[in-house]
């Protein structure tokens, strides 16, 4: 046959129909989407498999620390415990929360936990004394500057915030990075790209030519013209990589989660024990400042309220687990760093089979023999003279731009944790894909909190990473006022071209 009829193919002697082409299209096409969804579920398997090793990881040091705090506390406290034991439970389950990605301000969870537990045990320790709310109002304020509990509850409030937000930060990467690319390689083809993709892959069927290969530089700049604004992902994409492997080391080094969360229990029985020991003290100070309590007709055997025998607390290590973790986290990121522009060789030399580039007997799209087009440079920018597939470079793809957002606000909150502030996260239950803002603590000011109302938060402005494609190295306030800039300047363009595009 002639091929007159032919619309994708070269027209030339054909053994192909109009209805033969035409399935032909709709094959290739549904295979490269097939191809593209199969590439990106190998990516999104690995991100996966990391953030579930972590968050295992994670979520076992809170439980055994839990779990280690209700086993030993029993018979070291008694009453001390037995009564407050909902105080101890309620901080494990904020701190479960907050590391989920619940809204909650970290600081302020630890703070009310400690002064609760301070009414809770002030009372406990004076059974003789009959003490109201007001008076515990009172004795909270007064006893606070006398530090009742030691040093304990400031140092775990830095040390605890730091890995906390560190850790929630680092495994939500992974989830955001895997939701990416799925969004991504959902992303269906273009009419230009599918005739391109059928001229690539079955245009020599018609021909006769079903054993030749296509060109590898033909295929090259088929792939690259249709994956042009997949291509555009990869500089945020490797600032997210990159940033996941600076907060892996502060998680298995100055932020170590394994010494903190693993001996949290350690350090509360070490803040009651101060408390005892301080008793009488604080007590004499309280009632200076507060008055003396009236004393209580109720008869109370105080025994069980002190301290019984002393029993050793343990914090099992497993930072040998934690390092094996990290290590294996950052060479895959290593690997992962390149996945959107190396995308188009991958799928040529691996699903499409393209010959080698030397090779003079390979399909070009027109015939047998040589490809002389050079090979177009990677993202929609670059496609402006691809010869094989038509790009309009001034429409980029509107589901890509808002993915290469969340890999900027995701790169964002790393740089944050990095520098242990705190960033404000959607609850789980949320879309992965929203954006978020916070707050900070930085060392000299934590414990000056603001209110817990949300409204009277002060916003903050957040730091990107430095952005040199070697991860993150600090912030100042030059550039957290740039970031700022930065990311309001590509909320209004973002706007701008969707209202531009339609």
């Amino acid at each position: 046959v002639l091929g007159e009829h032919l619309r994708i193919c070269p027209q030339g002697y054909t053994c192909c129909t109009s209805e033969m082409e035409e399935n032909f299209a709709n094959k290739s096409r549904s295979e490269f989407e097939a191809m593209m969804k199969e590439a990106g579920r190998s990516v999104q398997t690995t991100l996966t498999a990391q953030h579930r090793s972590f968050d295992s990881y994670f979520q076992d040091l809170l439980n055994k620390s839990e779990k280690a705090l209700y086993d030993a506390f029993p018979s070291m406290y008694g009453e001390l415990y037995t009564q407050n034991m909902k105080v101890f439970k309620d901080l494990y389950s904020e701190l479960r929360r907050y590391y989920r990605g619940s809204n909650i301000n970290l600081e302020e969870a630890l703070n009310e936990f400690w002064t609760r537990l301070l009414e809770r045990l002030f009372k406990l320790l004076n059974p003789q004394y009959h003490i109201t709310d007001e008076y515990l109002d009172c004795m909270v304020k007064h006893a606070e500057q006398h530090r009742p509990f030691g040093e304990v509850p400031r140092d775990l409030k830095v040390k605890a915030t730091r890995a906390f937000i560190a850790a929630r930060s680092y495994a939500q990467g992974f989830l955001v990075g895997s939701d990416v690319v799925k969004k991504v390689s959902q992303v269906s083809l273009s009419h230009e790209c599918t005739r391109a993709i059928m001229k690539l892959m079955y245009c020599p069927h018609c021909r006769g030519m079903s054993s030749v290969k296509p060109c590898n530089n033909y295929c090259l700049n088929v792939v690259k013209g249709c994956l042009a604004n997949q291509a555009d992902l990869n500089t945020e994409w490797k600032y997210l990589m990159d940033s996941l492997a600076v907060v892996a080391d502060r998680i298995d080094g100055p932020y170590n989660v394994d010494t903190v969360i693993g001996t949290i229990h350690m350090r509360i029985a070490e803040a009651i024990s101060n408390l005892q020991e301080n008793k009488d003290s604080l007590t004499a100070k309280v009632f200076q400042g507060c008055g003396n309590p009236k004393i209580s007709t109720k008869s109370s055997s105080s025994e069980d309220k002190k301290r019984r025998g002393k029993v050793p607390l343990e914090a099992k290590s497993s930072a040998q687990a934690l390092e094996m973790l990290v290590l294996d986290a950052k060479g895959n990121l290593t690997a992962l760093k390149t996945y959107w522009i190396t995308l188009p060789s991958n799928l040529c030399s691996k699903k499409v089979m393209a010959s080698s580039a030397a090779d003079d007997k390979c399909w070009n799209g027109m015939t047998k023999g040589s490809y002389l087009p050079e090979v177009m440079g990677d993202g929609l920018a670059n496609q402006i003279n691809n010869p094989e597939v038509e790009v309009d470079i001034t429409k980029p793809d509107m589901t890509i731009r808002q993915q290469i957002m969340q890999l900027k606000i995701m790169t964002n909150r790393l740089g944050n944790a990095n520098i242990g502030n705190d960033v404000d996260f959607q609850d789980a239950s949320d879309d992965m894909s929203g954006s978020g803002s916070g707050d900070s603590c930085p060392d000299d000011v934590c414990g000056k909190r603001l209110s817990k109302s949300p409204s009277t938060r002060q916003p903050e402005t957040h730091a990107i990473p430095k952005q040199s494609g070697h991860g993150i190295s600090g912030a100042s306030s030059r550039s957290s006022s740039s970031a700022f800039l930065l990311l309001l300047l590509l909320s209004v363009a973002f706007l701008a071209t969707q209202h531009w595009c339609r």
